[in-house]
């Protein structure tokens, strides 16, 4: 059975960590090692992992050196990965049971190595576990292929469900960027050469943010996007302009919705 590492990145989590954490412990494929980077919690997340990762070997968690943002936090769990396929949660998001079982063989039939699924949005509050979850939230529908050109107007990949073939591609670190960096990693692997494929299930749990948050103020992305069309993609202005008004008109339309 392969090895699946899965990158969860935590800071002041205690409200929502039980729930991420025990949704990767029970998955249905067992084989796993749980990477955790405390990017320097105030409020007890580092001590309720230390004791997640006394009943529990697979649970791997350390404390960054200093604090450094999600995207760091991630590569510092990603550079300790041993596993064949690299996975993303964070810390108030979960996992349905089957997630990392049912993904693993859509990547292996489609020879896919990177891969993605729907999910249910649910509010922030939301309150519950995987192992019980019963489906009443919207579910953000997965498209079934995507392609560099695609992704430049829109990431269709839901950070909480995609999951990178390292046999294939290696290991791949996010770009050190404040925010939008998981966005950065799918293009740079696109860019490469790999589409990514979706699968239609429904199999993760995202809790939206409150409103005024970074995650839900789209049009705060906007600069976001213009340093990662034009830094990392090496995208001309008027390349970078185009893909900048199709992203912008794609955030407000979400918005109503």
């Amino acid at each position: 059975m392969p090895l699946v590492s899965v990158v969860m990145p935590v800071y002041n989590s205690t409200a929502t960590l039980k729930a991420a954490v025990r949704s990767v412990l029970t998955q249905t494929h067992e084989d796993l090692e749980l990477l955790v980077t405390d990017d320097q919690s105030s409020d007890g997340s580092m001590d309720l992992l230390m004791e997640f990762a006394a009943q529990d070997e697979r649970v791997l968690p350390v404390r960054a050196p200093e604090q450094g943002g999600a995207g760091r936090a991630r590569n510092l769990a990603i550079e300790r990965a041993c596993g064949d396929y690299v996975a993303f949660l964070d810390s108030d998001d979960m996992w349905l049971p089957t997630k990392t079982e049912r993904q693993i063989a859509f990547a292996q039939e489609g020879s896919a190595p990177l891969t993605f699924c729907s999910y249910f949005k649910m509010d922030a509050d939301y309150e519950g576990e995987s192992t019980d979850f019963v489906p009443n939230g919207r579910v953000v529908q997965a498209r079934e292929h995507v392609d560099y050109r695609a992704m430049l107007v829109r990431d269709h990949i839901g950070a909480l469900t995609a999951m990178y073939d390292r046999t294939v591609l290696g290991t791949r670190l996010m770009p050190e960027m404040r925010k939008r960096q998981d966005y950065a990693l799918w293009l740079s692997i696109m860019r490469d050469g790999a589409d990514a494929r979706g699968l239609s299930d429904p199999l993760a749990v995202y809790r939206a943010h409150q409103a005024g948050s970074l995650s839900s103020n789209k049009l705060s992305l906007v600069r976001y996007n213009w340093e990662l069309y034009r830094d990392h993609e090496n995208l001309s202005v008027p390349q970078a302009t185009r893909a900048l008004a199709g992203a912008a008109w794609q955030s407000l339309r979400n918005a109503r919705i």
